[in-house]
């Protein structure tokens, strides 16, 4: 027997599942930017910033080998980054000022970036929740000759998994 997974082959479910895999390495690269650039003059915050990026890149794994089930997941730590970098760009500016201790990167700059992962994370909410309702969890089980029936014989669909019968 063989399962195949047939709204993996769609053009739409490959494009969103490329796109909220960019979209949390792009996240994870500007928290790692406005993290390192700053982590003189953060007051605690460089565990969440590091968590973050971490628990981004690992989401993005899973999402690239069709894991559908942390998409949810990766929408409700955007929503949260999303809030956060929010209220931190307008302290990023003020920081611009004189009188302020010095970052490894200019205050402006860092506060560009921070300004910038919130679309990001607004993007990220959108095709995160997209993707999961492609439903790229629905598998069609078929016999062997089922499967080059349809497929011709040639080679193995993205989707398929061996099955073992007892």
């Amino acid at each position: 027997m063989r399962v195949y997974h047939p709204n993996r082959e769609k053009a739409a479910s490959k494009a969103a599942k490329a796109t909220v895999v960019l979209l949390l390495l792009v996240s994870a690269g500007l928290v790692a930017i406005v993290t390192i650039g700053g982590w003189s003059v953060q007051q605690g915050a460089q565990i969440i910033s590091i968590a973050y990026v971490i628990v981004y890149c690992v989401m993005a794994y899973y999402i690239a080998r069709w894991q559908r089930g942390v998409l949810p997941l990766a929408a409700a730590l955007a929503i949260l980054l999303g809030v956060v970098a929010a209220i931190a760009v307008p302290g990023w500016f003020d920081r611009d000022s004189s009188g302020y201790a010095e970052s490894a990167l200019p205050a402006g700059l860092l506060g560009l970036l921070t300004l910038v992962i919130v679309p990001v994370q607004l993007l990220l909410i959108a095709f995160a929740m997209r993707a999961f309702t492609q439903q790229w969890n629905v598998e069609v089980e078929m016999t062997e000759d089922e499967y080059r029936q349809r497929f011709g014989g040639q080679g193995q669909d993205p989707g398929y998994q061996p099955q073992f019968q007892a």
